[in-house]
């Protein structure tokens, strides 16, 4: 019986072979529409193991994912100007970029997150020296946006509706946790490089138990800090929360499926079981969504996705193809040799939409993407659209940032 269970639209050949090559390895596998090649794992990639993580799969941007809210905010009461207003306010009081610290007079240092006791497990993996360092750099940098494509949106629904998206992780936690337990995997001393290759940690093991641990702390913070930031937001617009939409894409899971219990591991991949929701991003001049997984849908087909979904529209191009080569980062970063998108034509695309965007870069055009409703009917039965959103606002990090924490 194949371990390949759904691949859902078309991909290259380096994307089907990484999913064949964790196949190997895995019970059961599944692609989203997403997907693209990733390090190890394809990005859209679905993995379920007997007891088994995967460092890799998991990613460097552990519990990177989305969290939308719902206001009880409606278009017709804000005028253009005042949008604009608002995405100015927003780049500056929310962090955007590379080890930036919240520096908001609120700024949620004292998080019960701070006090959990998967904070134990990583001061015994990691010491206690870089444990202290690590803690006092997670207090900085909790509600902090980072680089690439992360994001803060402000949208319309088809009501008129104003809702408040987010996207990013967990930050340098994260990058820290992933990083640090490859190179004890791999009989490498906590904070030595080492090389991104598979890494099974079996959760019986000493140091698979700690990895799990790590993994739910960097959790817990990743949806701490998109709810810190959402909430900001709309308190921003003087809006009130009606509804949160939240979910992770780059975690593992202990899941029932086929009535064994198996760890998930969805690297790029939103859960979507029957009823449960989830809010997908398109790129910076694209709708965005909410779903559910279909309550009366296809089952098997559900099931042979191991009940997961997209988690964005999925890129077309690499970061180099769109933007060009870029030599050094930040102010003296400069493109040596150009790519394939420019600034005219970003400003094509999102201009007669009448997008206000404040930062990003050309690596994350709307043309470095699929169309988000082409991956959402390539998913077929498994899912129902609750909600289309229409950007209004998008706030990046600037093209120039460089983010070591991006996934």
């Amino acid at each position: 019986m194949t371990k390949i269970g759904a691949v859902f639209g078309t991909h290259d050949a380096q994307t089907l072979a990484q999913l064949q090559d964790v196949a190997e390895r895995a019970e059961k596998v599944a692609l989203m529409a997403d997907g693209h090649v990733g390090y190890v794992m394809p990005i859209g990639g679905v993995a379920a193991y007997d007891n088994k993580a995967s460092v890799v799969g998991v990613g460097f941007d552990i519990a990177c994912g989305n969290a939308a809210i719902r206001t009880n905010l409606r278009l017709e009461n804000f005028d253009r100007k005042y949008l604009e207003h608002l995405a100015d306010e927003i780049q500056r009081s929310i962090s955007f970029g590379v080890g930036r610290k919240n520096e908001s007079g609120d700024a949620p240092v004292d998080d019960p997150l701070f006090d959990a006791p998967e904070w134990d497990a990583l001061r015994e993996a990691a010491g206690k020296g870089a444990h202290d360092m690590l803690l006092a750099k997670a207090r900085s940098q909790l509600g902090t946006v980072g680089s690439g494509n992360h994001y803060v949106d402000v949208f319309a629904d088809e009501t008129g509706t104003l809702w408040v998206g987010v996207h990013f992780g967990s930050r340098g936690l994260g990058h820290t946790i992933a990083s640090g337990f490859l190179a004890l995997s791999q009989n490498k001393k906590w904070g030595e490089r080492a090389k991104e290759t598979e890494t099974l940690l079996d959760l019986s093991a000493p140091l698979g138990d700690a990895y799990w641990d790590a993994m739910q702390l960097a959790g817990k913070y990743a949806y701490a800090g998109r709810e810190w930031v959402a909430r900001y937001v709309v308190d921003l617009l003087g809006g009130c929360e009606m509804e949160l939409v939240h979910n992770h894409h780059n975690f593992a899971w202990r899941e029932v499926h086929d009535g064994r219990e198996l760890v998930v591991v969805r690297k790029g991949a939103t859960p979507a079981f029957p009823g449960q929701k989830g809010f997908i991003g398109g790129s910076m001049g694209d709708d965005a969504v909410i779903v559910e997984g279909a309550r009366d849908g296809d089952a098997k087909l559900q099931e042979a996705s191991l009940y997961s979904t997209v988690h964005g529209a999925g890129r077309v191009m690499s970061r180099t193809e769109a933007r060009g080569k870029v030599k050094g980062w930040g102010p003296k970063a400069r493109i040596v040799s150009p790519g394939k998108v420019s600034w005219e034509m970003v400003k094509e695309w999102i201009g007669p939409r009448g997008v206000i965007l404040r930062g990003g870069g050309l690596d994350e055009a709307p043309q470095a993407y699929r169309r988000l409703p082409d991956v959402l009917s390539a998913q077929g039965d498994t899912i129902r659209v609750l909600h289309t959103l229409r950007p209004l606002i998008v706030v990046m990090a600037g093209e120039n940032e460089f983010d070591p924490y991006k996934d």
